[in-house]
């Protein structure tokens, strides 16, 4: 255990939140909420980037009449949002614990009033011990400002709050040389910044309300932000104690470092 992590960033994919029925999974937001709250208990502040509200809301709601994908998509992110928020509330208030929501747009990182703003909120929750539970506000972001994926929020809000890791976590454990499921794909246990890995990525089709961040995407996230001396790692949500091992330095997942 390295004494010098003091904030994590964790951010949590749909992918890692749902089944294959695309429902909600209360065990993986416990799990998830009890290593926080490990780590809490270590002088470890995490903040939370979860994605999950589109897939709560169509959870909900169902296929509407909605025919514009990017309303659709809003109203199902405002529906579901605070159904994910009274999860997180009640998993946080059983160990004990007292979360926030911080919804954000874009242009809220623009060098500017915004973004003191929010760096005076993120500071004020972890000042407080209050865990802060980040997402798009997808009520209100335009398409041309919006994040490219929840990664990309998880990436501002590393590099916004000099945090000392980025864990962004998938349902693959890590980046491979190949196809995962290909038996003869080798998971890279550490990449460097300089290292040409992209060209183990293959594309990924997704269905509506599912994550809009596939791997090549991660990668480069995950890059971006190592790069800013943030070490971050790809790692599997649904293993467990996950975010508790790669914290310890146990080899999980795949972990970017600057070259």
């Amino acid at each position: 255990m390295e004494d010098d992590i003091k904030r994590v960033v964790v951010k949590v994919g749909t992918n890692v939140l749902t089944n294959k029925d695309n429902r909600i999974l209360g065990p993986i937001l416990r799990e998830l909420v009890r290593q926080i709250s490990e780590l809490y208990e270590r002088g470890i502040m995490v903040i939370l980037v979860s994605s999950g509200s589109a897939i709560a809301g169509k959870e909900i709601l169902g296929d509407t009449k909605i025919k514009d994908s990017s309303i659709r998509r809003q109203v199902y992110s405002s529906v579901g949002q605070p159904r994910m928020m009274r999860h997180y509330y009640s998993l946080f208030h059983d160990y004990g614990m007292r979360c926030a929501q911080v919804l954000a747009t874009k242009r809220d990182f623009d060098i500017g009033k915004h973004r003191e703003n929010m760096i005076n909120c993120y500071e004020g929750l972890l000042s407080e011990g209050i865990i802060p539970i980040a997402n798009e506000d997808d009520a209100v972001s335009l398409t041309m400002s919006m994040f490219s994926d929840n990664d990309e929020l998880a990436s501002l809000v590393a590099e916004l709050l000099d945090v000392d890791r980025l864990i962004i976590l998938s349902d693959t454990d890590g980046l491979y040389t190949g196809h995962p499921d290909d038996k003869n794909s080798i998971k890279l246990s550490e990449v460097k910044t300089n290292q040409n890995v992209e060209k183990y990525v293959c594309a990924s089709n997704k269905k509506e309300g599912e994550g809009r961040g596939g791997m090549a995407s991660k990668l480069r996230i995950a890059k971006g932000t190592a790069r800013k001396d943030i070490p971050t790692y790809i790692a599997n949500g649904k293993r467990e104690n996950v975010i508790v091992d790669i914290i310890n330095n146990k080899k999980v997942g795949t972990k970017f470092i600057s070259a």
